[in-house]
């Protein structure tokens, strides 16, 4: 790993917008030593509205005092500002789970990308309601889990699969996962599970919903990935995109073409999360890219 990123955190802060934010805040890494790499922001509104601000900085020496710089930050700048923040150091990957069902696109592609180091995250293991996938997932050398969900009883799948990721996942993935979170689940990993939806959501929700969409003649389908929280494919959204297509595609051209855009907007969301791009504001997100 480069020395810089060993050296390297992300400091992400939000409050009420007021004077002096970026100055204080910047003026603290200064008196420290740090160099800030990147630094952005937003405001909703200069007078009355949120500030978010995504600063990426590098100081000598910081992995020793990593936990002394955030006691100071707190006391000196997050505490008058009224701050919800948080400081990662980026010489540390997030450890990420994958959840699968049956298809294995956003899989492959998410395993093949971390192997690669395109995703610096570490895949603790692949957990799936069923065992079609556990082959293609060892020859990455990731630990497959299959855990059955009843659909009488889903809170004993939902506990085993905690059990499971108790201190092995910062992240969980939902690569086409088809099952609905329990609410036990997403508590546990608020903002920090990510799914892909076959569309802009909320259209052709359901079942089969290419065929759905071929039935309607679209001229665009798209892709959405989100956070999960507990109201279905309501949570914060990450990212979309859409492909043109025509009357020339049939079902099975538009599911080819919906399986590259649902690769490519996953691995951007999680790649954003992964990189602390990411400011939860309500219902909505701020991606900083």
């Amino acid at each position: 790993m480069p020395a810089i990123a060993r050296s390297t955190a992300r400091l992400l802060a939000t409050c009420d917008d007021q004077p002096g934010i970026v100055a204080r805040a910047s003026r603290f890494l200064f008196d420290r030593g740090a160099n800030i790499i990147h630094s952005d922001q937003h405001s909703t509104d200069p007078e009355g509205g949120r500030f978010f601000l995504r600063q990426e900085f590098y100081m000598h020496g910081l992995e020793g005092m990593l936990d002394r710089i955030a006691e100071e930050f707190a006391r000196e700048v997050a505490d008058p500002f009224g701050m919800e923040w948080s400081l990662h150091p980026a010489w540390v990957r997030k450890k990420a789970a994958l959840l699968v069902s049956k298809l294995d696109h956003g899989l492959m592609d998410l395993l093949w990308r971390s192997q690669r180091g395109e995703l610096p995250m570490d895949v603790t293991m692949v957990i799936s309601n069923h065992p079609d996938l556990a082959d293609a997932t060892r020859t990455f050398g990731v630990p497959f889990f299959h855990v059955p969900v009843d659909k009488d009883d889903k809170l004993t799948a939902t506990r085993r699969m905690l059990e499971l990721l108790d201190g092995n996942a910062d992240l969980v993935v939902l690569a086409r996962y088809m099952q609905i979170i329990h609410p036990e689940f997403v508590r546990a990993y608020a903002n920090r599970i990510i799914n892909i939806h076959h569309s802009f959501l909320p259209a052709f929700v359901g079942a089969d919903p290419y065929r759905r969409a071929a039935e309607r003649g679209v001229k665009l389908i798209g892709a959405t990935a989100h956070y999960v929280t507990e109201e279905l494919d309501e949570g914060p959204i990450l990212e979309q995109d859409v492909i043109r297509v025509s009357h020339r595609q049939n079902v099975e051209d538009l599911k080819v073409l919906g399986r590259d855009i649902e690769r490519q907007v996953l691995a951007r969301a999680v790649k954003w999360h992964l990189e602390d791009r990411v400011l939860v504001d309500g219902n909505k997100t701020i991606v900083f890219v």
